[in-house]
């Protein structure tokens, strides 16, 4: 992924009002970010630590952004995951959160959500090429796929939830 601009972010944003986006904050470390090993840009509002966002590059060259909202407590449903639906990577219970995405228009200002069990540090573009491990592993999983075939699969589910989110 190339390097972006705050106003590209802020731009690409789909499910969030203008004045959401503007208010956002980029990730502290934004400078020093390993764009060429991003597929995609997620992050933790420094300062909002219940809102995270995502950038996702289109086969278009142009870009979609997605608001997305944490659960206010950890114990929100009898259902969790230790695995991300997006890199299918296994972590501690702690390392994976519920994100909710409202829906882009109508539906997502008469608050519909989607919702996905993803990497909480958004890093799942680091986990797929082996550039971060996973604290506290639960589950000891060898994949024999090749870093290329987990980039592949991290791009489909990722699409998938995108999709989702901006389908009317």
């Amino acid at each position: 992924m190339e390097p972006l601009s705050d106003q590209e972010i802020r731009a690409s944003l789909v499910n969030c009002t203008k004045g959401e986006a503007k208010r956002l904050r980029l990730p502290l470390d934004f400078a020093e970010l390993p764009w060429p090993d991003l597929d995609f840009l997620g992050w933790i509002d420094p300062g909002a630590p219940l809102r995270a966002y995502l950038v996702v590059p289109q086969p278009t060259g142009a870009l979609l952004g997605l608001a997305l909202r944490a659960p206010s407590t950890k114990n929100t449903s009898a259902f969790k995951s230790s695995i991300c639906d997006f890199c299918i990577t296994s972590h501690a219970s702690s390392g994976v959160t519920l994100f909710a995405a409202p829906l882009a228009g109508p539906r997502g200002r008469e608050g519909s959500t989607v919702g996905a069990y993803v990497c909480a540090d958004l890093a799942c573009s680091l986990y797929v090429r082996a550039k971060r491990t996973p604290k506290l592993r639960t589950l000891r999983t060898e994949e024999s796929l090749t870093p290329e075939q987990k980039i592949a699969r991290l791009t489909k589910n990722l699409t998938t939830f995108v999709t989702k989110v901006t389908s009317p």
